[in-house]
């Protein structure tokens, strides 16, 4: 259910590198599983612009759903490079696909050694079982 390759936060987002070069580290991030099922039908998407600085653990977007609207919580401090504009026009991508189609921001990140702080999938196993 959710992917072993990923780190977690405990506020549902999955983290994952998607590039690393020249010291340079971007990172994809987006909601976990858990986090869309909790949500129900997914209807409205905002995300940061490209450009926006993030700081971990401050909200940076918001998900609508039938049931609620919830933050997005940034996992990592560093600045927007590539957002997925296909969940804002269709949303319920993440319900369907949220580890793939589904993600939501890349982020370029300023220092990646807070990352080590995030859960691993063990981790969040027992984060979300328990909850």
């Amino acid at each position: 259910m959710y992917p072993e390759n990923l780190k977690y936060t405990p506020e549902h987002e999955w983290v994952q590198v998607a590039t690393e070069a020249g010291g340079e580290v971007t990172v994809r991030f987006g909601i976990t599983d858990y986090a869309q099922e909790a949500l129900g039908d997914i209807v409205f998407v905002t995300l940061p612009s490209v450009g926006a600085e993030l700081v971990a653990g401050t909200a940076c977007g918001e998900i609508e759903s039938t049931k609620s609207v919830s933050d997005v919580y940034a996992p990592v401090t560093g600045v927007v490079v590539t957002r997925n504009e296909a969940v804002e026009t269709a949303p319920e991508t993440i319900n369907s696909d949220p580890y793939g189609a589904g993600w939501l921001v890349e982020v370029q990140v300023a220092d990646p050694s807070p990352m080590e702080q995030l859960l691993d999938v063990a981790a969040y196993r027992e984060l979300t079982t328990n909850s």
